[in-house]
């Protein structure tokens, strides 16, 4: 298919002829530790603000660390051993929270978790199209993170991301250079169904 990256096609298909933007998404470990300049940074929560919401309440919030700042290392130490010791090599690290109440009234959002998740995958997308690697995260200690970034309970940890200059696999532990490649995914007759399961 046009426009698919040459690791890409080698791995998946595009069965309904979407933008390949949405197959060239992966999740790589291997980055080179090089730095990452804000203006690089801010285009990818820029795409992430302009996620639809429920009522326009844009629920999420992102609080980062660069690397060579201050935070890396406390954010970096939030990482399961498995996590930290690929991670380590990002150029950025990203905790995710979600605000589970409406601005317009107080009341709680049900759906603050899920369009946070709409703002991380215009995070995710946005860093592919521009060829860094970003890895979101769940191996991280949870109530440490809202701690660290001094969140108020009004906010939900979600996830964490790690933002990168690809590197090379040689980079990685051998046990975790042979899935550093695009995966599948399961058939659309699996995840849809047309009036009831």
């Amino acid at each position: 298919m046009d426009n698919l990256k040459e690791d890409v096609a080698e791995f998946r298909e595009n069965k309904h002829n979407v933008d390949p933007l949405f197959l060239n998404r992966w999740s790589p470990r291997a980055m080179s530790g090089e730095s990452i300049d804000d203006k690089e940074l801010m285009a990818l929560f820029e795409a992430a603000r302009w996620a639809p919401s429920s009522y326009n309440n844009q629920s999420w919030r992102f609080v980062y660390a660069k690397r060579d700042e201050e935070n890396w290392d406390n954010f970096l130490d939030l990482l399961v051993d498995g996590n930290k010791v690929w991670a380590k090599n990002g150029s950025a690290l990203v905790v995710i929270l979600s605000k589970k109440t409406f601005d317009y009234n107080g009341k709680f959002s049900r759906t603050h978790s899920f369009d946070t998740g709409a703002a991380w995958q215009n995070f995710a997308l946005e860093g592919s199209r521009r060829g860094l690697v970003v890895h979101g995260m769940q191996g991280f200690d949870y109530e440490k993170a809202h701690t660290l970034v001094d969140a108020d309970e009004e906010l939900e940890v979600e996830a964490m991301v790690v933002v990168g200059k690809p590197g090379k696999v040689e980079s990685l532990p051998k046990d975790l250079r042979e899935g550093e490649k695009p995966s599948g995914r399961k058939n659309l007759d699996k995840i849809v169904f047309n009036g009831s399961f």
